[in-house]
């Protein structure tokens, strides 16, 4: 009988991997909290989550902005018609704005000709557009559309190896 991938980690990194799909607190050093409740030093923590991605057992490690909770009130999926020749300039352009928080490309499909998608936040909706308006310039695209978020949905992260 084959062992599973989890079946080949140890009890720590299971109870990592359970405590790193949580939320963090945002603290000056949020994985200290963390590391306290495995019994461990934070440089452990941090090692051994190094090597877990490095090693492919973690894929990635993303955060989830709730922008309500933080301030801003409007929020709005840029979709972009970005040249493949300039994806990867015009990308990393992109996702250096500030209002900026998520940034990737996605194959177009025949009725949809965008690729490149950014997430824009900010106060108010006109606020969005004037973002928007703004790296279009910077960037020189000029196809794009803004998609506004009605209403927040619940956001949650999947979570592995459940301990009590």
């Amino acid at each position: 009988m084959k062992n599973s991938a989890a079946d080949r980690l140890t009890a720590l990194e299971k109870a990592l991997i359970f405590e790193l799909t949580g939320d963090l607190e945002i603290i000056p050093e949020p994985f200290f909290p963390l590391a306290d409740r495995l019994g461990v030093s934070q440089r452990q923590v941090l090692g051994l989550a190094r090597r877990l991605k490095k090693d492919g057992t973690i894929r990635r490690f993303g955060a989830t902005l709730r922008h309500r909770n933080s301030g801003f009130e409007a929020n709005a999926m840029a979709v972009w018609q970005v040249p493949l020749e300039r994806i990867e300039e015009v990308g990393r352009a992109m996702a250096a704005f500030r209002e900026v928080t998520h940034c990737y490309q996605r194959p177009p499909q025949a009725d949809w000709p965008y690729n490149l998608y950014t997430m824009i936040h900010g106060p108010t909706e006109d606020h969005c557009r004037q973002v928007a308006q703004k790296i279009a310039q910077a960037v020189g695209v000029e196809q794009f559309r803004l998609l506004f978020s009605l209403q927040e949905l619940k956001k949650t992260t999947m979570r592995y190896f459940f301990h009590g």
